[in-house]
């Protein structure tokens, strides 16, 4: 009964810590804003552009990108680089006119 007891012990504690590493990998969309780069090639985070339900909602702005969601598009000196994907996205985002920020 031991070597059950110690198998299902083991199987448990493999099965949290491969949830907690799952965990720590979301992506805090709230820090993300200023100046954004859309490249093809080494991003920082993989985006997927939707039309609902989107993790971030996003505004372009020409200026003063200083809270989260507020991006202005640049094609040097980013502050995050993003490049835009259809599946295996880290997070996803909804382009928007007003109210930008987490969802």
């Amino acid at each position: 009964m031991s070597k059950c007891a110690a198998l299902f012990y083991s199987l448990a504690l493999v099965g949290a810590l491969t949830s907690s590493a799952y965990a720590d990998s979301n992506v805090d969309v709230s820090a993300i804003h200023g100046r954004i780069q859309i490249v093809d090639s080494f991003p920082d985070y993989k985006v997927k552009v939707v039309g609902s339900f989107a993790d971030l909602h996003v505004q372009v702005v020409d200026s003063f990108p200083d809270r989260a969601g507020r991006w202005e598009m640049v094609d040097s000196f980013a502050d995050y680089k993003i490049e835009l994907v259809d599946s295996f996205p880290d997070f996803t985002i909804k382009y928007v006119d007003s109210f930008p920020g987490p969802q």
